[in-house]
């Protein structure tokens, strides 16, 4: 056989092309769920009998929109779709989701009937396939957030029905759009509250303890003699107990912020020091080697090598330490504090039972260490951009 002949029978394919097919959009058994749970609940009583009179309130047309809106969206979710159209689906279907918390029901107006329950469930059901279909999308940052955000917010919707549907005392468990009134009503207070707690007292404390243990493991580093004597040291102040030491802390610095900034200094010191030391030696031998045969200084060595290895650990740290600042600051406000701040609103507030302003300080304690975190996150990905854990998460 020539060799034209052999180049050719060699480029041809083995098998026959077998033309791809139509990949499945994820998640369409849960689509013809929500479908059947939607139709039936349509078919079905919303209210008790006692109460079929609210059916002609306003309110039922809001019934009927939500569940056609499941129908709808249940009804694309059974194709594959793209980015911004997934995301659309999701707000369609979080819009259905607000329209079902007008139904009497919901509102806890009136008892729950066979329909009701089944909404729910087929609410239910779309939340899980929106946010499962947003969770597939692989491509942006945008994308790789969505998800969580979609959670978060059925997570509130859910909340919110869930409180009033059942009738739960406020005391117990209060319903978000409580909270936000509760918020809207002290933003004066709790915005004094927010300023002593997180600026005075847990960001001055996450910046001295922090300090420190950077300083500490440097000092180690450079003079391994120092690891015999400081190190177990660190490890002692991080068994403290807190609440052991915040009494002892206000009565040394007095009932201000800086009793709290030492509680808080406190329990940053070890793990800063810590996943500073063992970055810093995290650096490779064959590197720290190169740098001895140029005849580089220790100075020079910590600055060229053994630093860029440490950033991502000492940035862990850093964020490591800001949630315990917080936690910190707000546990050591229980222990005396001026009356002002956030840990000393929850605690008098919950004293009165005036949970609507416990809940808020909760939140806005909560969202301030969510930012925190993700600044530092965003740190990360800025100053440690060539490291392989923070390019494998981009």
């Amino acid at each position: 056989m020539s060799t034209p002949a052999l180049a050719a029978r060699a480029e041809a394919p083995a098998f026959p092309a077998v033309p791809a097919q139509r990949r499945a959009a994820p998640g369409g058994l849960l689509a013809l769920c929500v479908l059947l749970a939607a139709a039936l609940s349509t078919a079905m009583p919303l209210l008790g009998d006692t109460h079929a009179a609210l059916l002609a309130d306003a309110a039922y047309p809001k019934a009927l929109a939500a569940l056609g809106l499941m129908l709808l969206v249940a009804l694309r979710m059974l194709w594959p779709s793209s980015r911004w159209t997934t995301y659309g689906l999701a707000l369609l279907a979080l819009a259905a989701g607000l329209l079902w918390l007008g139904v009497p029901p919901a509102l806890g107006e009136a008892p729950a009937g066979g329909g009701f329950w089944l909404g729910c469930a087929a609410l239910g059901l779309l939340g899980l396939l929106t946010v499962h279909r947003c969770a597939q999308l692989d491509g942006s940052r945008l994308d790789a957030q969505s998800a969580a955000v979609v959670l978060g917010l059925w997570g509130l919707l859910f909340w919110q029905l869930g409180v009033t549907a059942f009738g739960v005392p406020r005391v117990i468990l209060p319903a978000p759009q409580w909270v936000l009134m509760s918020l809207a009503q002290h933003a004066d207070t709790l915005a004094q509250d927010a300023m002593q707690t997180l600026v005075r007292e847990a960001l001055a404390g996450w910046l001295i303890g922090c300090g420190l243990g950077f300083g500490v493991a440097l000092a180690i580093d450079r003079h391994s003699f120092l690891q015999r004597g400081l190190l177990p040291i660190a490890s002692m102040t991080s068994a403290v107990p807190l609440v052991g030491v915040a009494p002892i802390a206000v009565m040394w610095f007095g009932f201000g912020w800086e009793s709290k900034a030492a509680v808080v200094a406190l329990m940053t010191f070890f793990p800063m020091l810590v996943s500073t030391l063992a970055g810093l030696r995290a650096a490779g031998r064959l590197e720290a080697e190169l740098m001895q045969t140029y005849g580089a200084s220790p100075r020079q060595t910590l600055w060229l090598l053994k630093l860029p290895s440490a950033v991502p650990q000492v940035v862990t740290a850093l964020k490591i330490n800001a949630t315990l600042a917080l936690i910190g600051a707000i546990v050591a406000e229980f222990f005396g504090s001026p009356t002002v701040g956030l840990g000393f609103r929850i605690s008098t507030e919950a004293a009165r039972m005036n949970m609507g302003l416990v809940w808020a300080a909760i939140t806005v304690a909560s969202v301030a260490g969510s930012a925190a975190y993700a600044a530092l996150a965003l740190l990360e990905r800025r100053a440690a951009f060539w490291h392989p854990s923070v390019r494998s998460a981009v």
